[in-house]
């Protein structure tokens, strides 16, 4: 769980330092141009790191499925290995995902100006700008986009169902209280960032308004990235009973034996 916690601060990292920087930057020096490449290069980045956010919570579903319905083979099925080869499949998807849908926009040609209605450079606001006769273009990438997106979701529904049936089955209140205060952070943070994700890339144009576009904007591309920190922090106490079972003494008349130095090096 903590590798995948590293690779989900990393892509938290990335997608906040992708958009926010810049937003702050044109709020104080009173500015709202971008370049055409600045803004090709923000819209990958972006969809690099939100793609790979999703990625590794739907990894972390997993990960939550197997530690609490099949314990006794957690550390087959998700050994060091396994793990990594998770990970590296959750950023090289992002990869290809972002490289797909960055190509594929700014290859429209833009007949509707050059002003985008949001603080960074997000895919729908770009579509808006683009000609009528690139329709088709517009809905290949929502379906990949509904595609890559129900898979997942089904995966994490599923999931959560076979999770939610063994953790009502067990005897002891505090058993499910642990199971439970595990999963829902995840599930918290997860239902957050998909419905206001879906919902800006796949509303209808009728009920599209500046400040519903900003709204859910933050929500799924600001909000998750700085919750998780948080989130995942409400756990700390347990973090930290493991490092404290041990205290290094400095003064070289105290040498811990041979037995109990190989213990104190955690």
């Amino acid at each position: 769980m903590f590798f995948f916690l590293l690779n989900l601060a990393l892509s938290d990292l990335g997608s906040i330092c992708t958009t926010v920087p810049k937003a702050m930057h044109n709020s104080l020096w009173d500015t709202w141009d971008i370049s055409y490449s600045g803004c090709a290069a923000q819209v990958f980045f972006f969809l690099f790191f939100i793609t790979a956010e999703f990625s590794l919570l739907t990894i972390m579903c997993y990960d939550r499925y197997v530690s609490i319905c099949k314990p006794l083979h957690y550390g087959t099925l998700l050994g060091s290995r396994a793990c990594a080869h998770m990970a590296a499949a959750a950023w090289a998807s992002a990869f290809l995902n972002a490289l797909l849908h960055t190509a594929n926009t700014f290859s429209l040609p833009l007949c509707h100006g050059n002003a985008l209605g949001q603080f960074f450079c997000e895919v729908p606001q770009i579509l808006k700008l683009s000609c009528s006769q690139s329709t088709f273009r517009k809905i290949w990438i929502s379906l990949f986009v509904t595609c890559l997106g129900f898979g997942c979701f089904v995966f994490i529904v599923f999931s959560y169902v076979q999770i939610f049936r063994a953790v009502l089955r067990i005897p002891s209140e505090q058993g499910r209280h642990k199971a439970f205060s595990t999963c829902l952070p995840h599930l918290a943070v997860l239902s957050l960032f998909l419905s206001t994700g879906t919902f800006a890339y796949l509303k209808p144009p009728s009920i599209s308004s500046p400040s519903l576009d900003l709204a859910l904007s933050v929500l799924y591309s600001v909000v998750p990235p700085a919750l998780n920190p948080l989130i995942y922090s409400l756990r700390n106490q347990e973090l930290k009973r493991p490092f404290g079972t041990t205290k290094l003494s400095m003064d070289p008349r105290i040498a811990p034996n041979h037995t109990d130095a190989q213990y104190s090096h955690f």
